[in-house]
């Protein structure tokens, strides 16, 4: 046998290491390339291609680089000129109030409804109770999700007579696009319990006539009390129609982990029943109410997902909705559209004690709270709130979240940066309510800083830019030309110093709502070793005219490498 000469030995090595190379370059399941890939990484925002394997990112790079990891059974994925971006993350929204605007008659005003009127609004409940005869058989009983006074014609709520003109022998319940208000009929009245004789619950308003009787009209807890009554007669499958039904709608806009943001346990369980048969596609992060059952949440809250659902933290409602005059003010409304006192500020659904004992207990579990606070005295009431908190049981990060904070002051701005609270604000509101924010609720001078993300911009802070959804669709695209444009539904820019450009509106529906979640090591960015969450744009939402974001369509969300939605 000849000797191994020096040369032949060297490359048997070069060969053999070559060979080890290969055999441990993992092969993808999935490349992406052909379009612009926005990343939301700051160190490298664009890229050209993506490989996914076992529903995480294998590798992000130029296209030569990730073409490495191409094997003969690697799908090669062209986006033919389209954007990918990553998921999009729910700062906050309600998914399973989502399944029931999926499944009840649309009553919004244009663009996403055909609701002008009361006449309208009757029409369009006919015609879906004669769509869905086989539904309203089976429930006896007819719902309706959108309306807003603030675009009616009539410029006030429907009362139980306009809708005991659609039916009398069915209960109807339509619900007003805040979710913080409702009408009902006659029968609904009846099936809730509510008569001249019955008081205002704590928290809430049962509107009546001058002859003591009910119109019909009902806010914040007495409208809750109401819907969750007719509600519960669709049992345990009704439920679950629901649950199942809003992550779907969450999923045809980009999102990839949905947010339920105000639970009771009852309903968690069932979600976790959906959960258990596969009915969730996307995550869900679930927040059940601090108010209800506080051993509940302790018990059931979690890092860790399950079949695609976990319990986040709690939630805490402190006031109501601004364009329907029920947030807590610290000063008199402007021009309130109905019979309010001159020094009508709104009101409270809790108590300044029930707000500290919550926000306390929050503190000395460790647990996440998200906190609904529209008006100044709502906010200035979690911020004192938190202060005494942080003070008891220190700073420690549990990244409790400011939900709306629509009228919040310059100041109070300063507060949420000292107390490290993260702002998840609504930025939605500048189209859909701006113009009247500014004719009745604020007027024009406050008006142009409701939701200041340039204020919180400025003082370098993340925040979550979110839909409310049912409140409004789930829609990705109104959320980020809001966030952009700040243009309301008459053409008028609310408050051009609160705008904020598009790269920073991305992130606040993507990374920086991951880390509110305490996710952002696993999702809101496109980077190595992260989940294969991505959704495929029309067009790059960061070279179109910002003021055609809003036309920019989703075209498939992948959920892990999953495609979940793609569009006909």
């Amino acid at each position: 046998m000849k000797p191994i000469t020096r040369s032949c030995g060297l490359f048997l090595v070069t060969l053999t290491l070559v060979s080890i190379e290969a055999h441990a370059k993992k092969l993808a399941d999935t490349i992406y390339l052909g379009g612009p890939i926005i990343t939301i990484n700051d160190k490298a925002p664009r890229e050209e291609a993506v490989a996914v394997a076992d529903g995480k990112i294998l590798a992000v790079g130029d296209r030569e680089t990730v073409m490495t990891h191409k094997g003969a059974g690697t799908e090669i994925f062209d986006l033919e000129g389209r954007a990918m971006l990553p998921g999009f993350v729910d700062s906050h929204g309600h998914a399973v109030m989502g399944g029931l605007q999926a499944l009840s008659a649309n009553l919004l005003a244009p663009p996403d409804g055909a609701v002008k009127d009361i006449a309208d609004l009757q029409a369009t409940l006919r015609k879906w109770m004669s769509e869905n005869s086989e539904m309203v058989e089976r429930t006896k009983l007819i719902v309706g999700f959108g309306y807003d006074q603030s675009q009616l014609k009539e410029l006030r709520h429907p009362t139980r007579e306009d809708l005991d003109a659609v039916s009398t022998k069915l209960p109807i319940i339509i619900v007003h696009q805040s979710g913080h208000f409702g009408a009902a009929n006659s029968k609904a009245l009846e099936l809730g319990g509510v008569s001249a004789d019955t008081p205002n619950p704590p928290g809430g308003i049962i509107r009546k006539r001058s002859d003591g009787e009910p119109d019909g009209v009902l806010e914040e807890n007495a409208f809750f009390g109401v819907l969750l009554k007719l509600l519960s007669g669709l049992g345990e499958q009704g439920l679950r129609a629901f649950s199942a039904a809003g992550p779907q709608l969450w999923a045809r806009f980009g999102y990839t982990t949905a947010q339920e943001g105000r639970a009771a346990p009852p309903l968690v369980e069932v979600m976790k029943k959906v959960a258990a048969q596969g009915g969730f596609k996307i995550d869900i992060v679930v927040y059940p109410d601090v108010m209800v059952d506080r051993d509940y949440i302790k018990n059931n809250v979690s890092d860790n997902y399950s079949q695609r659902m976990r319990v986040g933290g709690a939630k805490l409602t402190i006031d109501g909705s601004p364009q329907g005059f029920t947030a807590f003010r610290d000063r008199p409304y402007y021009d309130p559209v109905g019979d309010y006192a001159s020094f009508y500020k709104g009101y409270a659904a809790v108590t300044n004690e029930q707000v500290m004992d919550a926000i306390n207990w929050a503190f000395k579990n460790n647990i996440q709270i998200l906190t609904h606070a529209n008006g100044e005295a709502a906010s200035d009431l979690l911020i004192a709130a938190v202060k005494d908190a942080t003070t008891q049981y220190g700073d420690a990060d549990r990244r409790a979240v400011l939900i709306h904070g629509q009228f919040l002051r310059e100041d109070q701005v300063d507060s949420l940066q000292e107390l490290n609270i993260f702002p998840s604000v609504f930025p939605m509101h500048t189209f859909y309510w701006g113009d009247w924010h500014r004719d009745h609720t604020v007027g024009p001078v406050l008006a142009d800083n409701i939701s200041p993300t340039g204020w919180i911009r400025q003082r370098g802070m993340m925040f979550g830019s979110h839909h409310d959804a049912p409140v409004a669709f789930p829609d990705s695209m109104r959320v980020l030309d809001a966030t952009v444009t700040r243009r309301t539904r008459s053409g008028d820019i609310l408050g051009p110093a609160q705008r904020v450009d598009v790269m920073t509106a991305l992130k606040a529906m993507t990374i920086w709502p991951a880390w509110q979640h305490f996710e952002a090591d696993s999702k809101g960015s496109i980077e190595e070793g992260k989940l294969a969450d991505f959704v495929i744009l029309s067009k790059d939402p960061t070279s179109v005219d910002p003021e055609t974001l809003d036309t920019l369509k989703v075209l498939m969300t992948i959920k892990e490498g999953t495609v979940v939605f793609a569009l006909d």
